[in-house]
């Protein structure tokens, strides 16, 4: 299964090569003009996908939909150890009830991070916190 990653918001650039084929990443070639981008990952309310169940409130709870080859998926992990943020991982790849999930919300691509009724597509560290720490 391949996903597409979504755009986000820190360190993005779009470029042309020498085909005239335009680029998108965060890491442009040194030899090329790029311009970096402001995008904002989309934050949305989202059903419940099942009720939650554990000792941490259901709006600081985080759920992620990720695959293993997802550079965004990896710097989410690092961030949230980091800052010792408890979050359960489910690979949209490997697990069935991840496969699942993503598919009833719609997801297309990775990763896809809720925080209680909150849903992030992508990752970006500012988002994020401002997601977890309760505003928009």
């Amino acid at each position: 299964m391949l996903l597409a990653q979504p755009v986000l918001a820190d360190g993005i650039s779009k470029w042309k090569d020498a085909n005239g084929r335009v680029h998108f990443g965060d890491s442009p070639p040194a030899d090329v003009s790029a311009e970096p981008l402001t995008v904002k990952p989309s934050v949305y309310e989202h059903p419940a996908l099942e009720p939650r169940t554990g000792s941490a409130p259901p709006a600081r709870t985080v759920v992620m939909y990720s695959t293993v080859r997802c550079g965004y998926c990896r710097k989410a992990r690092a961030y949230f150890k980091a800052n010792g943020i408890a979050y359960t991982d489910y690979d949209v790849e490997t697990s069935n009830k991840g496969r699942q999930d993503f598919q009833r919300m719609g997801a297309r691509g990775v990763p896809v991070i809720l925080v209680g009724n909150k849903r992030m597509n992508g990752f970006s560290e500012s988002a994020f916190a401002s997601l977890y720490e309760g505003g928009q």
